[in-house]
């Protein structure tokens, strides 16, 4: 019975300090005298545990603030990087030009071991490049892309198989990650890494739809 009634009244003290969280103000030696046990089994001054805690916190804070900093500088590298693709690819002045710069963009500047261009029409001037292919779009060896071209939505990690051959052939293997773009009516844009998590499921694909877009937009000036 006593060991109920002190356990009732621990609550209550507790229950009554959270209403009056001010309350070891007016009493500080009181909070000095106070001990909380750490996780490790020893104890230590509510002062010098608050202290602890708030270390902790700051710590955390600081991490997680490295780690916006970081991101807020990769996204502002992508940005002015897909500005001026895109400033590039409208500055061509063939279908065969903007292919050409779309693929060496993404080699150069955007670190794609593996750049692969599938388009649905033939373009002149493109004969022997080993980076392109001219597939036409009822052609039953896209039937496993048949998903992601009718969303339009680009894809990220490792690809089946299948899609791996189609797109790399004999160097297939080497790719271990992939960005895939689909461009609707036009063909894919497949940029390979040897890095396995360069490219994952759930990344963003912002920045890929809008290089896909523009590359599309700049296509369109060459059609008919």
């Amino acid at each position: 019975m006593n060991e109920t009634l002190d356990k009732l009244g621990a609550h209550e003290v507790a229950a009554w300090l959270r209403r009056h969280p001010r309350f070891l103000q007016q009493f500080p030696d009181l909070a000095l005298s106070l001990v909380v046990p750490r996780e490790e089994g020893s104890a230590a001054s509510l002062a010098s545990y608050q202290l602890e805690v708030l270390r902790d916190k700051n710590r955390e804070l600081s991490r997680r603030l490295q780690e916006l900093f970081g991101n807020a500088q990769e996204n502002e590298r992508l940005s002015v990087r897909t500005h001026q693709l895109t400033l590039a690819l409208m500055r061509q002045n063939s279908a065969a030009d903007t292919l050409r710069a779309m693929a060496a963009t993404l080699a150069e500047d955007f670190n794609g071991d593996r750049v692969r261009l599938v388009m649905f029409q033939p373009v002149d001037g493109l004969d022997g490049a080993e980076w392109l292919q001219t597939i036409a779009a009822a052609d039953a060896r896209l039937q496993p892309f048949r998903d992601c071209l009718a969303d339009g939505e680009p894809l990220c990690g490792r690809l089946q198989p299948e899609k791996h051959a189609l797109l790399y052939g004999a160097q297939a293997d080497e790719v271990q990650s992939t960005a895939l773009l689909p461009l609707p009516g036009v063909g894919m844009v497949a940029v390979g890494s040897r890095d396995p998590n360069r490219f994952f499921p759930g990344m963003g694909t912002l920045f890929l739809r809008m290089m896909g877009e523009s590359l599309a937009a700049a296509l369109k000036r060459f059609e008919g």
